[in-house]
């Protein structure tokens, strides 16, 4: 019998470009965050206060939510998060920013902390709660390990009684504020015993139903902060009482908890435990800038391709992008995008594989290139704005919003400075002594 083989066409050059910019499994990877950002709830509203805008992003919290095959396993994969916050960044940056937070910073959390089904989380995994992560303090920021807010083991009641000492302690910009519906929060707080600080741990807390703080919880929301709404409030706990398994990372082997007495593990390692998803969360911020840079530049050239101005001679016109004035610019930062690209999927695929001897390498390229691509994200997004003129000035285009976005991508799991100090400090501090010269 003969077989007749179907010769395969070559990929186009659309599919190879795509291929070096998501890689090689984009299809697999992107195609579901793709196909869901097209579909009617996505689609960009016209106008509408800040508030209804907010409420849209939970909304469309919900409708991913219910998308998903499981939000357990969305919050227990890198690869996949960041996907997320690729696609969702440029479409709702309130939404990357209250989805990044549930998924990763809370059911991360959660799953890090404790084994599966040791904890009830059909009321997170539904979206019957939203998850919210308090650690940042109005004090405390880059310096979060020096935090105030104190969880003290009450022995009577056996349990633990959270407090506020001072305005400076209060949990800054959480999004605990009425919208989304009710709302748990993990807590980092420093574990008092006795007298004895056993470091920065974290506490699974409700604290708001439909309506209001639950008693105990003060809530006052902040000023409104430039780019997408997100309901950031200051946070405040008054004597607020929580059970003895609110505690994460207490249960033994044997199903049983330890007693919080006897936790006296290294206070550092403690907190970096309890801080742990911030890595997942800095390649995340990578992804918002990659995702926003991208679709900000191609509004640009496609914009240049079809707006025409009179050629040098009045007789015809001509597209704008025909002027090396206006599409070099352009030209240098699609460099900048493919180079953002890559060097973010290094870091994903780095931190995704690290061995356990290899992670503090890894968690230092993470940092570095969070700093370097959103630093680099707002030079394109700025550059292409510009190339769009006076249309991109106008709110209901999008242009503004990812203009002010890139800046919460800066600013978030970690400042750019503090993290190229820190990590010019660790390669100090590990570097190796040069071989000595050849004779």
């Amino acid at each position: 019998m003969t077989v007749t083989l179907t010769p395969t066409a070559p990929p186009s050059t659309v599919e190879l470009l795509t291929g070096v910019l998501l890689g090689s499994g984009y299809r697999r990877e992107h195609g579901f965050w793709q196909r869901l950002i097209s579909t009617e709830p996505f689609r960009r509203p016209a106008g509408g206060t800040s508030e209804e805008r907010l409420a849209l992003s939970y909304e469309r919290l919900r409708v991913l939510n219910r998308s998903l095959d499981s939000g357990a396993r969305l919050a227990a994969d890198p690869r996949a998060l960041a996907a997320l916050h690729e696609w969702m960044a440029p479409v709702d940056p309130a939404l990357a920013t209250v989805a990044g937070i549930h998924y990763n910073l809370f059911l991360g959390s959660l799953l890090d902390h404790d084994p599966v089904g040791r904890r009830d989380l059909s009321d997170y995994l539904s979206m019957r709660r939203v998850g919210t992560f308090l650690c940042t303090e109005v004090a405390h920021g880059n310096d979060a390990a020096s935090m105030e807010t104190t969880a003290t083991y009450d022995r009577v009641r056996d349990g633990f009684v959270l407090r506020t000492p001072h305005a400076g302690a209060q949990k800054f910009m959480p999004n605990t504020g009425p919208a989304g519906g009710p709302k748990s929060g993990l807590v980092a707080a420093r574990l008092l015993d006795d007298g004895t600080d056993h470091g920065i741990r974290l506490f699974l807390v409700p604290l708001t139903d439909d309506e209001q703080p639950l008693p105990g919880v003060r809530v006052r929301p902040l000023p409104a902060r430039m780019g997408s709404p997100v309901d950031h409030c200051l946070t405040a706990f008054d004597g607020l009482f929580v059970r003895r398994e609110a505690l994460l990372g207490t249960h033994d082997g044997d199903g049983g908890q330890k007693d919080p007495g006897s936790l006296r593990a290294e206070r550092r390692r403690r907190f970096l435990t309890s801080i742990g998803r911030v890595v997942p969360g800095r390649i995340s911020m990578s992804a918002c800038a990659a995702g926003s840079a991208r679709a900000a530049l191609a509004v640009a050239v496609r914009y240049g391709g079809h707006r025409t101005i009179t050629g040098a001679r009045g007789t015809r016109q001509v597209p704008v992008n025909a002027h090396r004035t206006h599409h070099g610019p352009l030209a240098s930062a699609m460099a900048t995008v493919f180079a953002m690209s890559l060097l973010h999927r290094r870091a994903l695929d780095r931190w995704e594989v690290c061995t356990e001897d290899e992670r503090e390498e890894a968690e230092r390229l993470v940092a570095i290139a969070k700093a370097w691509i959103t630093w680099q994200a707002r030079g394109v997004i700025v550059q292409s704005r510009e190339r769009c003129g006076a249309q991109a000035l106008l709110e209901n285009n999008g242009m503004t919003e990812l203009v002010t976005g890139i800046e919460g991508a800066i600013t978030a799991e970690g400042d750019n400075i503090a993290l190229y100090a820190k990590a010019a400090g660790d390669l100090l501090v590990t570097a190796r002594p040069a071989p000595p010269a050849v004779p």
